[in-house]
C-alpha cells in the first residue's frame, strides 16, 4: 500500500503533464479554430458544419468504449496504457495534417472531405488520449495525490492551450506566407512533431502501480453493465458533457465573438491566451483548494460563478474590450479547478465500481469520460452552426444585426444557462472523501498487494 500511496515525484507528475500539453496541440486547435476554420477558410456553411460535428460523435459513441475495453485488455511489459502513447501519435500526427488540408473539391467533395478526415481526426484521438486519461487511474491511489496529478495534467493542458492559442494564428500567417490553407497544413504538421516528443517523455517517465484483481477476465459486456449501474459515474459522465458545452460554446464563439461583434480580430490570440493562463492558474489552484472544500462543494461554488460572470458578459458593449479581458480572465480561474477535480472524481468512481462489484475496468471508466468531452464539444459545435445558420451567418462580410445577436449570445447567456445546469447535476454526485478513505482500506484488505514493484 505504501507504493500506492506514496508522494509521486516531481519528475513523474511534469511527465504525465506533457502527455495533455502534447494532447492540446490538437484539442485546443478543435476548440478553438475548427469551427472558424471550416467556415471561412475551408468554405463550408456553418449549419452543414454543426451538423458533421454532432453526426461524427456517432462514431465516437462506439470508438471510445471500445477503446477502453481493448486497452484494459492490453498486456505488455511496458503496462496496459503506456504503450498507446508512442503507437499512437504518428495516426495523431497525419488525421491533423489532413483534416486541416483544403483539397481542391467542389462544395459536396469538400463535406465528403471533412467528414472523412475528421471522422480519421477523432478516432486517432481517442486512440492515443483514451489510454493516456485511464494512466492516472492506475499511477497512484491516493484521492489527494490524483487531484495533484490532475491539476499537473491539466496546467500542461492549459499551458500547451496558451501556446496554441498565441502561436496559432503567426504560425498560419508565417508558415502560409499568404496562402492560409498551406499555412494551416504546415502548422499542424509542426504540432505533430511536438506532440511526439511530448507523448515520448510521458511513456518514459510514468509507472502503472494499480493492477486489476488476480486472475479477472471479464467480458466487455459487464465492464459496460458495471459502468452503467455506478451512479456516481453517471453523474460526472452528465456533468463533465454540460461543463464541456459551456466551454467550447465560448471557446469557440469567442474567435466569432472579436472578429465580427468587437470587429478586432488582432485580439483573439491575445484574448484566448489570457483565458488559458487564468485555465492554468485555476488548475494550479485546486489542491490547495480542496483541502478546505471537497471536490463536490468545491464545484457548486465554482460553475455558480461561471454562470453569473458569462451573464455579465451580455451587458458588454463592443467598444468595452478592458472588460471583457477581465471577464474572461475572472471566468478561466473559475473553470481551471474544472479538469483536475472531474478527472479525479473519475479515477475515485473506478475505485468504487472495484469495490462495489470485484471488478476494475480503468479504461472503460476514463473512455466513457472522454466520450462526453467530445459530446459536449459536439453539442455545442452544433449549437453553434444551427444557431448561426439559421439567423443568417455569412462568412467574412459585415453581420446583420440578427447573426450578430446569435454570436453574442453563443459568447454569453447560453454558455451561462450550460453552466447552471451543471450546478444543478453536481448536486446529485454522492461519493464523499470519508466514504472513499473506506473503500481503499477495504481494497487493500482485500488485495494487499495491488501494486507492482
Amino acid at each position: 500500500m505504501s507504493d500506492l500511496k506514496s508522494v509521486l515525484s516531481l519528475k513523474e507528475k511534469l511527465g504525465y503533464a506533457m502527455g495533455d500539453v502534447a494532447s492540446n496541440f490538437y484539442w485546443r486547435v478543435f476548440d478553438v479554430f475548427l469551427f472558424i476554420f471550416y467556415t471561412d477558410v475551408f468554405g463550408l456553411p456553418a449549419a452543414a458544419v454543426g451538423t458533421m460535428m454532432l453526426v461524427t460523435r456517432v462514431i465516437d459513441a462506439i470508438s471510445d468504449p471500445l477503446m477502453g475495453a481493448l486497452a484494459d485488455r492490453t498486456r505488455s511489459r511496458f503496462g496496459k496504457f503506456r504503450p498507446y502513447l508512442l503507437w499512437g501519435i504518428l495516426p495523431l500526427a497525419a488525421a491533423g495534417i489532413l483534416t486541416f488540408t483544403v483539397p481542391d473539391l467542389q462544395e459536396d467533395g469538400k463535406l465528403l472531405w471533412a467528414y472523412g478526415t475528421y471522422i480519421f481526426m477523432m478516432l486517432a484521438y481517442t486512440f492515443i488520449n483514451v489510454p493516456y486519461g485511464a494512466l492516472l487511474g492506475v499511477i497512484t491511489a491516493d484521492s489527494q495525490q490524483r487531484t495533484t496529478l490532475t491539476s499537473f495534467r491539466f496546467i500542461g493542458a492549459f499551458s500547451g492551450g496558451t501556446l496554441v492559442a498565441w502561436l496559432t494564428p503567426e504560425l498560419v500567417s508565417w508558415l502560409g506566407q499568404g496562402d492560409e490553407a498551406l499555412g494551416w497544413q504546415l502548422t499542424m504538421t509542426l504540432y505533430g512533431l511536438v506532440a511526439l516528443i511530448l507523448f515520448s517523455i510521458t511513456f518514459a517517465t510514468t509507472r502503472e502501480r494499480i493492477q486489476p484483481p488476480a486472475g479477472q477476465r471479464t467480458p466487455i459486456w459487464q465492464d459496460v453493465r458495471d459502468l452503467w449501474a455506478n451512479k456516481p459515474w453517471l453523474v460526472l459522465f452528465v456533468l463533465a458533457m454540460t461543463i464541456m458545452v459551456t466551454i467550447s460554446l465560448r471557446a469557440s464563439a469567442g474567435t466569432f465573438y472579436f472578429k465580427y461583434y468587437v470587429g478586432r480580430e488582432d485580439l483573439i490570440g491575445l484574448f484566448t491566451g489570457v483565458y488559458m493562463v487564468s485555465l492554468a492558474l485555476g488548475a494550479a489552484l485546486t489542491p490547495l483548494m480542496t483541502r478546505y472544500l471537497d471536490k463536490r462543494a468545491l464545484l457548486l461554488v465554482l460553475m455558480s460563478l461561471v454562470a453569473v460572470l458569462s451573464a455579465l458578459f451580455f451587458l458588454l458593449d463592443p467598444t468595452q474590450v478592458t472588460l471583457m479581458f477581465i471577464l474572461q480572465f475572472a471566468i478561466g480561474l473559475a473553470l481551471g479547478p474544472k479538469s483536475p477535480l472531474v478527472f479525479s472524481m473519475y479515477a475515485d468512481t473506478a475505485d468504487y465500481s472495484q469495490w462495489r462489484t470485484g471488478r476494475r475496468a480503468t479504461a472503460m471508466i476514463f473512455a466513457a469520460a472522454t466520450f462526453s468531452q467530445k459530446l459536449g464539444g459536439a453539442l455545442a459545435g452544433a449549437t453553434i452552426g444551427w444557431m448561426l445558420g439559421a439567423l443568417g451567418y455569412a462568412a467574412n462580410v459585415v453581420q446583420s444585426s440578427q447573426s450578430s445577436l446569435a454570436i453574442q449570445l453563443l459568447m454569453t447567456l447560453i454558455p451561462a444557462g450550460f453552466a447552471l445546469l451543471s450546478v444543478l447535476v453536481v448536486r446529485h454526485y454522492s461519493l464523499t472523501g470519508t466514504q472513499l478513505a473506506e473503500i481503499h482500506a477495504e481494497l487493500q484488505l482485500e488485495d494487499p498487494a495491488r501494486s507492482t514493484p
